[in-house]
């Protein structure tokens, strides 16, 4: 194969003009060196990489919404009645005991997913039911 390149670099370096002049009449595409450099350097153009794969849109950002009374009333009666709880809840001891915990949050809270949820109150029993035949041997 190097002979075919060997060539062309010939044909491009002593002969351009005629076979130029050539490929023109036979309605042929320039197979010179130079000319499938420029070719090859034009499609590359045309086809520069774009970047809307990498784009993303921007996630807004959630706004933490500043304490007040009326806001929190609004909250605990909304999950009163999603959650189909009864009203003495709000004045149940654990959970005013997880409002003072999550009051303390300066960023915010962050609620575990369901599943690690699950496994906590799965180990909380086998906790408890350790703790209690322990007591129960004694």
């Amino acid at each position: 194969v190097n002979e075919v390149t060997t060539m062309r670099r010939h044909m491009d370096a002593s002969h351009r003009n005629e076979y130029l002049t050539w490929a023109e009449a036979e309605k042929f595409v320039s197979m010179l060196p130079k000319d499938t450099k420029r070719r090859k350097l034009d499609a590359a153009a045309d086809s520069q990489a774009r970047l809307d794969a990498h784009l993303r849109e921007p996630q807004p950002k959630e706004q933490i919404i500043p304490y007040s009374d009326a806001i929190f009333r609004e909250a605990a009666i909304e999950w009163l009645i999603e959650t189909d709880q009864p009203i003495d809840a709000l004045n149940h001891k654990s959970f005013k005991y997880m409002i003072d915990v999550a009051a303390r949050a300066t960023n915010g809270v962050k609620l575990p997913s369901r599943s690690k949820t699950r496994r906590a109150i799965i180990d909380l029993f086998k906790r408890n039911l350790t703790n209690l035949r322990r007591r129960l041997l004694v």
